[in-house]
């Protein structure tokens, strides 16, 4: 039997709640049984997502992050939506290390983490209505000895 599960949660885009979206998508796929290198890779992917929905997407603190995971047997799919500015040029943000805020640590690196850590990455974005990151992990399950 394949099991599928759905969760969505909205937050404010605060910097703060990159941890919890961390936390939330750990939670989620636990029943998954995912290894900790499995666990690690989602959590590192999440964080980039989330902290450009912040950072890049908004500047106020006020809007919402849409964060989605849906799990198709032991597909992980995993959604990042903001509302904001959008992305002006996608194929230049894809770049490594081009960065539209040079003041930032690690500035310019977030994609290439995801797609690094992921098994696939998809950025969809329109200038003025938003971003939106979907990013699929397969989570093979270890082998009992």
């Amino acid at each position: 039997m394949v099991q599928e599960n759905h969760m969505q949660v909205h937050f404010d885009a605060k910097s703060v709640n990159e941890g919890l979206a961390r936390m939330v998508v750990t939670a989620f796929m636990t029943n998954m049984n995912p290894t900790l290198e499995q666990i690690a890779d989602v959590k590192t992917a999440v964080s980039e997502a989330v902290t450009n929905a912040i950072i890049h997407g908004y500047e106020d603190e006020t809007k919402q992050v849409e964060l989605t995971c849906d799990q198709n047997g032991q597909q992980l799919v995993v959604t990042v939506e903001d509302h904001g500015v959008g992305i002006e040029d996608l194929e230049q943000a894809l770049q490594p290390f081009f960065t539209t805020k040079p003041e930032l640590e690690r500035s310019g690196m977030g994609f290439s983490f995801m797609e690094a850590f992921m098994d696939r990455i998809e950025v969809r974005s329109k200038k003025g209505e938003g971003t939106r990151v979907v990013m699929w992990k397969y989570i093979e399950r270890e082998r009992e000895q």
